[in-house]
């Protein structure tokens, strides 16, 4: 990554996640790193001071000397912007995109013959270098090519490849995940602070219960229902929580909360492929 020249079309909070992710893995350096926008110098000053990164709008970004676009704007936004670059680059440019619902081979129709597109989908835990990745690379992409994007998005976390029809679910999982467990965190935070807990002490005794469940899943070969089975005696204290959660549509309500997310972004994928705004 030491000679890639990267490129940020767009300034949202992703696109900030990603970059601060980028840094901090050590793997680039802010010389590397452009963003942009159309118009918001206010943001680009701020992603500037705070990174050290260039920061140009777009009519001053110079294509040619980009090695790698990562598109991070509004999906609302990708025709003008598929507008803009075509013609601007060549196919030997690779192009990375972060935005939900946009398929690859819509971001192909838009550009030049047998344009290099590879889809990602990182989460918000990008931030901290936490992130679980979904990547699924477009017809044109190379191995060479797919291995730099894994490289890219291993610097924020963990990148995994699959097929782009996957796309949906891996949003209902790990797009939409850390907001269920926050919601948990939420409600375990409650629970400690009405039995007279002091709440950031409880707050911080559930995210650590939390990471440490989790990292007991990443860490040994137990499926999560045999690390359950292994810490739930019969008419124990983990057992009687089991069955309350139960009771209330615990599990079953993890299920439909991941199902409903992964519709809702198919829904959206559908809404996209219209040649309109969203």
């Amino acid at each position: 990554m030491n000679n890639k020249r990267i490129a940020f079309l767009g300034a949202g909070n992703m696109a900030e996640a990603i970059i601060s992710g980028f840094i901090q893995s050590g793997k680039l350096n802010a010389e590397q790193i452009t963003v942009t926008n159309r118009s918001n110098n206010e943001r680009l000053s701020e992603l500037k001071d705070k990174y050290g990164i260039e920061a140009v709008t777009k009519d001053q970004l110079d294509y040619k000397t980009i090695d790698i676009f990562i598109l991070a704007m509004k999906p609302k936004d990708i025709d003008g912007v598929l507008e803009d670059l075509h013609g601007k680059i060549t196919a030997d440019q690779l192009l990375i995109s972060v935005l939900a619902g946009i398929s690859t081979s819509y971001m192909e129709d838009g550009l030049n013959d047998r344009q290099r597109v590879i889809r990602v989908m990182p989460n918000t835990s990008s931030m901290i270098q936490e992130s679980a990745t979904a990547v699924s690379p477009g017809k044109f992409v190379d191995m060479d090519q797919l291995k730099m994007a894994k490289e890219l998005m291993n610097c924020i976390g963990e990148a995994y490849l699959i097929d782009e029809d996957m796309m949906d679910i891996y949003t209902g999982i790990a797009g939409s995940g850390p907001a269920y467990f926050y919601k948990l965190m939420e409600h375990m935070e409650e629970a400690g602070h009405e039995a007279g807990m002091d709440r950031e002490l409880a707050r911080k005794i559930g995210a650590q219960t939390l990471y440490g469940a989790a990292k007991m899943i990443m860490d040994q070969e137990e499926t999560p229902a045999e690390l359950r089975r292994n810490i739930t005696s019969p008419n124990g204290t983990t057992a009687a929580g089991l069955d309350a959660l139960d009771k209330f549509g615990g599990g079953k309500a993890i299920e439909e909360a991941v199902k409903s997310a992964a519709s809702r972004s198919k829904e959206l994928s559908k809404l996209s492929k219209e040649p309109v705004k969203l």
